[in-house]
């Protein structure tokens, strides 16, 4: 089995959080949003099937630990929701049950160079995502766990221009 590609730092925690509607409603897209979580895993193992197709072994298997770590994220979000007074629906604002995602949102490009090309656009929206959520947050223990979360997709994004380059080259 393949190794999430993740810091080598521990999840914070979500003991001790309490229901809170306002930090739910700031966390709540990176869960299952066009730019969340459920969908950038759904994207890594599309992308990984494609390559490892065409031989392309050790992309492949980065992509594959790159869709594992964005599990372990999600597990953490879904927790995080949990902790915060709603159902972990896959939607874009739990509790509402509208708005559900839908794996239309994947890109499903065909050609490899294309494939890296938009998991890069996908991480640079993640950070920024994380990145905004962290200013507008309030409570320290949720800022943890979105900092940990957005140290992994700054990880994910430099792997992936590492791949995108031996490609080009």
């Amino acid at each position: 089995m393949s190794e999430p590609l993740t810091l080598h730092e521990d999840f914070p925690t979500t003991e001790g959080i309490c229901p809170d509607c306002y930090s739910l409603a700031v966390i709540s897209p990176a869960y299952a949003s066009s730019t969340g979580e459920l969908n950038a895993i759904l994207q890594y193992f599309y992308h990984y099937f494609n390559f490892d197709k065409q031989g392309y072994r050790e992309y492949a298997d980065a992509l594959k630990s790159i869709a594992i770590a964005e599990m372990f994220h999600l597990d953490l979000l879904g927790k995080t929701i949990t902790a915060l007074g709603a159902p972990p629906i896959f939607c874009q604002n739990p509790p509402t049950a509208f708005n559900f995602y839908s794996a239309k949102y994947v890109t499903y490009s065909r050609n490899l160079e294309n494939m890296i090309e938009d998991d890069i656009i996908g991480e640079k929206r993640a950070i920024a995502l994380y990145t905004k959520m962290l200013t507008r947050l309030k409570n320290e223990q949720i800022k943890k766990i979105i900092s940990r979360i957005l140290g992994d997709e700054k990880l994910h994004l430099d792997k992936l221009k590492e791949i995108l380059h031996g490609l080009k080259c």
